[in-house]
C-alpha cells in the first residue's frame, strides 16, 4: 500500500504489549524498515513555539518566545543501521559508518531549507574532535557552502549545541546533523514548546515522497480516554502536504487554524492551565476544522481529508 501511494501519514506505534518481544517483532523495528526501504535519508523536526504556549514551556518566556528552527536529521545511516553489530562474552560492538553520497545529500538538502525559510543560517552539528565520520561530515560541509554563498554557515560539536538549546535556542534557524545526534537534539529541543504532543515530523527522500508522522509516542496509559491531543499529527498533515504534494497554502492555513484555536484558549487535558477551556481529543479536532476557512481549501484536499 506504501508502494502505491503518493506519501505516509503514519500513527505513534509502541506499548507494554509489545516489550516481551524479540527486537525484530517490534512495531519500532518495523518503523525502521519502512524507512530504510524507502530511503527516507532527510528527517525534518520543526521546533516552534506558540505564544499561547509558552507557559508550558520548562524555559523563560523571554528564552522560548522567538524560536522558530528545523532540525535536520540522517534517517538512514549511522550507528542505528551500522554493521557489525554485535554482543560478545566480554563486551558489546556498534559500528557508525557513513559514506561522502550520504553526507552529501542531507547537507544539501538542509542548505535548500536554509535558503528557502528565509533565515539564511545553517549550523552544522558533530564531533569533529573526536570523530572520523565526524571530520567527513565537517569537509563535505565546507566544500557545499561554495555553492550556496547566500547561507551562513556554522560548525558547532554536538555538546555546544545540546547546551545552547536550552541558553540561546532562539539562535538557530536549520541545523544540520548524523542520526544518533539528530535523535537526541530533536529530543531534546522539543521541550522548549512545553509539550511532544505540538511537534510533526516529515522523514523524506529526493522526489519528496516522505513519511509523517507526530514526534510523540503512543502513550498506551491513555489509549481510548479522548484526552490526547492531535496538535502534532494534524501539523504532520499540513508538512506533507507542503513537502510531498507543494500545497504550500494550504499546509499554511491550517497550522494558522492550529495556532487560532490555541490563541483562542481551547488547549487538551496536557497542556491544562489555570483559566483554560480543556476539550477532548475529537472537540479539539473539530475546532482546527472549523477554525479552517473552506472557501480557502481546494475541493481536491477537502476529498482527500476525508
Amino acid at each position: 500500500m506504501c508502494e502505491n501511494s503518493d506519501a505516509i501519514l503514519l500513527g505513534a506505534v509502541g506499548g507494554p504489549k509489545w516489550d516481551q518481544n524479540p527486537p525484530e517483532l517490534r512495531p519500532e523495528k518495523g518503523l525502521l524498515r519502512i524507512r530504510k526501504h524507502f530511503d527516507l535519508f532527510a528527517n525534518l523536526r520543526p521546533v516552534k513555539a506558540f505564544p499561547s504556549l509558552l507557559d508550558a514551556s520548562p524555559l523563560k518566556r523571554e528564552v522560548a518566545e522567538n524560536v522558530d528552527l528545523m532540525i535536520v536529521r540522517e534517517l538512514t545511516g549511522g550507528v542505528y543501521f551500522g554493521e557489525p553489530r554485535m554482543r560478545t562474552e566480554n563486551g558489546a560492538i556498534d559500528t557508525t559508518v557513513y559514506s561522502k553520497a550520504e553526507v552529501e545529500r542531507i547537507v544539501e538538502n538542509a542548505f535548500e531549507l536554509a535558503r528557502l525559510r528565509g533565515g539564511g543560517k545553517l549550523c552544522s552539528v558533530d564531533k569533529a574532535n573526536v570523530l572520523e565520520t565526524s571530520r567527513l561530515w565537517r569537509e563535505v560541509v565546507e566544500a557545499k557552502k561554495k555553492e550556496y554563498p547566500d547561507v551562513i554557515v556554522e560548525h558547532n560539536l554536538v555538546d555546544s549545541v545540546a547546551m545552547k538549546l536550552i541558553t540561546n535556542p532562539g539562535h538557530y534557524d536549520v541545523v544540520v546533523t548524523e542520526n544518533m545526534f539528530g535523535d537526541i537534539l530533536s529530543d531534546e529541543a522539543s521541550v522548549i514548546t512545553g509539550s511532544l504532543g505540538v511537534l510533526p515530523s516529515a522523514s523524506i527522500r529526493g522526489d519528496n515522497f516522505g513519511l509523517y508522522e507526530p514526534v510523540h509516542g503512543s502513550a498506551p496509559e491513555i489509549a481510548g480516554q479522548g484526552v490526547a491531543n492531535p496538535a502534532a499529527t494534524i501539523l504532520s498533515v499540513a508538512m506533507m502536504l507542503q513537502y510531498s504534494f507543494g500545497l504550500k497554502e494550504e499546509a499554511a492555513e491550517i497550522e494558522r487554524a492550529v495556532s487560532a484555536v490555541f490563541d483562542d484558549g481551547y488547549f487538551t487535558a496536557d497542556l491544562a492551565r489555570d483559566g483554560s477551556r480543556i476539550l477532548s481529543t475529537n472537540e479539539w479536532t473539530d475546532k482546527v476544522i472549523n477554525e479552517i476557512d473552506t472557501s480557502f481549501v481546494s475541493q481536491s484536499i477537502m476529498t482527500t481529508y476525508i
